[in-house]
């Protein structure tokens, strides 16, 4: 298995518009909260980091299991505040995180969580994704900050 072997899903572009336009949380209704970024981020559409100081970035309330699974799991994430574009599901794992500590909980449908990984050194995220992933149980990881502990994005096999 390689890298090629697995998709990354950001956040859907309509999630994004719709907090953009409206300044909602989506699904909860909650006002979003716009300010200059002062953490790396990423931003959950893009997958890229923040320029710190720069640019402006919207916090709102996300469930990343929305359409996935039953039992949601409500936390804070950022996008930039301007629109970007979505991160290429067949880009493998994102270049500006490599450099960042991550959690990878991987899960099997029904929101059983099979395996977790934290990834500490930089640059050994594809190898903990392909390690989890020949797993046949697992379906899909989530990858979450290790540091803020908040979701960044998921992952699902191509098998």
């Amino acid at each position: 298995m390689n890298s090629t072997d697995f998709i990354v899903v950001p956040i859907p572009t309509k999630v994004a518009a719709f907090v953009r336009e409206t300044n909602r949380a989506p699904g909860y209704g909650h006002p979003a909260y716009t300010e200059v970024a002062t953490g790396h981020g990423p931003c959950r559409h893009c997958l890229r980091t923040f320029n710190l100081g720069q640019e402006q970035r919207i916090l709102f309330t996300y469930n990343p299991f929305h359409g996935l699974e039953r039992i949601p799991f409500p936390g804070p994430i950022f996008i930039h505040a301007t629109s970007c574009e979505r991160y290429p599901s067949d880009a493998g794992y994102p270049r500006d995180l490599l450099q960042h500590a991550a959690v990878m909980n991987a899960f099997r449908k029904g929101q059983e969580l099979i395996a977790r990984k934290l990834v500490t050194e930089k640059g050994a995220h594809n190898a903990a994704v392909l390690d989890l992933l020949a797993n046949h149980d697992v379906d899909y990881i989530e990858v979450r900050d290790l540091d803020a502990g908040c979701f960044d994005f998921r992952i699902e096999s191509r098998r």
